[in-house]
């Protein structure tokens, strides 16, 4: 290899030599290469090869030796005296490289950290601007070298603006997909301000839209990162289809692939019943083995379309027990998280919050705060009771922490601290550390936007209203939206005397029950179950501690009724199931 030369035209070559070994047969042995090492051995047996067949050794190189971009023995490859007799020719031969020979070659030279101000790196650049001004790289090519620009001089340089007119410039209906997912990868890489280069992404939506069946997974993948780096809210007829036709994909998409079609399905708000389905078939079968930040993305899915799914559930549970020293301190918050929001515990619960017990007590410094906050809370959705970790949350110097990092101490975050003092001092009387100061507290938990406890269906509500008014005779003998002492908001609140009887709501003496009906719409429940979320269900749980008759009028049971005596019968039952109307 050392003496011998790289040509453009393998095809040509071989004709006169017979030493020219057979490209497929070089990719397939290159491919089997673990090592810079076993790289370098097999170079050293091959006396001749074409340009792409050298530039596509160095990628190998990159793809053995590169991790997380840094070259992990830098010496052992550049110093081999295989590597350089590489660099020299094409140094020295980069006029006659075909055009794939020289930004393959150029791209992973760059990849490898070599010197950008180095004569080789200097040359080849110089090279692949000469054939840029000729305009004739073919939009592979261009996409190839576009990169190669974005790693050495990140956006703005005016080599990539040429490029991107060229780009432009070229006939979107003739693009294969495999080149329309490169030019959509470029974009997602150049683009710095919000609505550049729209119209050509506007045409390309469009015609991905036609071809989306014909996808492949890894392009798939591809394009579904880039709508979501681009922004590409208006392209939703395009985000739908191409979700769709991942579904029959998850056991094909590779680790980084399904986490960037997770991250599309959670950017975009949308969900699909085939792709949970599948899911549920693969997540069993390969939690223990899938990188963490792909189940980490699942349990996001779930937790945000509000899929409470006992296959993925328990199948991750069990993965947490033995995995969990590995993730991060944010995966570790969005593994738990989802069980607590979806008020959901596996059979290995006990497992599950002793090993977040552990971990909490060697990592706690390492959580952020507001990850730290959201973890906890979800636990105590879910009755696992952090009581060894409250004072340090309620400390001043960990609020604090909290105030300085965005989102800052909010209304959101100073329920969360509410409902914590309100749960142990509930649900842990024994707890006796320190209490979360009083100017933290909160007067209300039902906020606009995110919130610890959510507002009542408005048109559930009005059937409900509509129905007391027939069951109790006016509307004076029921109270709505009724702020208690202790932060939560009832639906409605019907008092009673000590025989039982309807007081009116404007009275406050010789109250002797109190009930709490909870008009439970579709948003307070698990989609597609009758299963409560978790801040609904430890609203009900707090309202019986605190002395309420809790009545649930869940939607699913209210829909069904057609007439106002329907109603009237149904509300009876629930609300005085042992009393006769004449008693009011």
């Amino acid at each position: 290899m050392g003496t011998g030369h790289l040509h453009g035209d393998a095809g040509s070559s071989s004709k006169s030599c017979g030493k020219w070994m057979d490209e497929q047969k070089f990719f397939m042995e290159l491919n089997s290469c673990s090592s810079s090492k076993d790289i370098f051995k097999f170079l050293s047996s091959v006396e001749i090869m074409s340009d792409t067949m050298a530039a596509a050794a160095l990628q190998r190189i990159c793809e053995v030796e590169v991790d997380d971009s840094e070259l992990k023995n830098p010496e052992v490859v550049l110093e081999n005296e295989v590597f350089r007799a590489l660099c020299f020719q094409f140094e020295h031969e980069s006029q006659k490289l075909s055009d794939t020979g020289l930004l393959i070659a150029l791209q992973a030279l760059v990849k490898l950290r070599i010197d950008p101000w180095s004569t080789l790196l200097v040359r080849l650049v110089s090279e692949s601007q000469e054939r840029l001004d000729k305009g004739q790289l073919t939009i592979k090519n261009l996409c190839i070298l576009g990169e190669i620009l974005l790693d050495l001089e990140g956006p703005g340089c005016a080599m990539l603006e040429q490029i991107l007119k060229q780009v432009q410039e070229k006939n979107l209906e003739e693009w294969t997909a495999e080149e329309m997912a490169m030019v959509y990868g470029l974009l997602q890489m150049s683009i710095t301000e919000k609505g550049q280069y729209q119209d050509v992404l506007n045409q390309m939506n469009n015609i991905t839209l036609t071809f989306a069946p014909q996808l492949s997974p890894k392009l798939i993948s591809r394009i579904l990162n880039a709508l979501v780096i681009l922004d590409q809210t208006q392209a939703i007829p395009l985000v739908i289809q191409l979700c769709k036709y991942s579904a029959r994909y998850v056991p094909r998409f590779r680790d980084e692939e399904l986490i960037n079609v997770l991250g599309a399905y959670i950017y975009f708000g949308h969900s699909d019943q085939f792709f949970t389905e599948a899911l549920e078939r693969h997540v069993p079968k390969s939690s223990f083995t899938m990188h963490p930040e792909v189940v980490s993305k699942v349990m996001q899915y779930c937790c945000r379309k509000l899929v409470c799914s006992k296959p993925i559930f328990d199948a991750v549970a069990e993965s947490f027990v033995y995995n969990a020293d590995k993730y991060t301190t944010r995966q570790i918050a969005e593994y738990i998280v989802p069980f607590g929001t979806l008020n959901y515990l596996p059979p290995s619960a006990p497992s599950v919050f002793r090993k977040l017990e552990r971990i909490l007590n060697a990592r706690f410094t390492q959580f952020q705060p507001h990850t730290l906050v959201n973890l906890l809370h979800s636990c105590t959705l879910i009755e696992r009771y952090p009581v060894n970790f409250l004072a340090k949350i309620f400390n001043p110097y960990f609020l604090q922490q909290l105030q300085v990092q965005s989102p800052g101490l909010d209304r959101f975050v100073l329920s969360q601290l509410t409902q914590l003092l309100l749960t142990v001092t509930l649900e842990c009387p024994f707890y006796q550390g320190p209490k979360l100061l009083r100017k933290y507290r909160v007067k209300s938990f039902l906020l606009p936007g995110p919130s610890v406890e959510s507002s009542v269906d408005v048109q559930l509500y009005n059937r409900v209203k509509n129905g007391l008014v027939d069951l109790l005779g006016t509307r004076m003998y029921f109270a709505s939206h009724v702020l208690t002492p202790y932060c939560y908001t009832l639906d409605v609140e019907i008092k009673l005397d000590e025989e039982g009887f309807v007081l009116s709501a404007s009275h406050y003496e010789e109250v002797h029950r109190r009930i709490a009906l909870c008009i439970d719409g579709k948003n307070r429940f698990c989609s597609n179950s009758h299963s409560l979320l978790g801040k609904e269900a430890i609203k009900q749980r707090h309202l019986k501690l605190l002395g309420y008759e809790v009545v649930q009028i869940p939607f699913f049971e209210f829909e069904i009724l057609c007439s106002s005596k329907e109603i009237v019968e149904y509300l009876h039952k629930k609300i005085f199931p042992h009393t006769y109307r004449l008693n009011w």
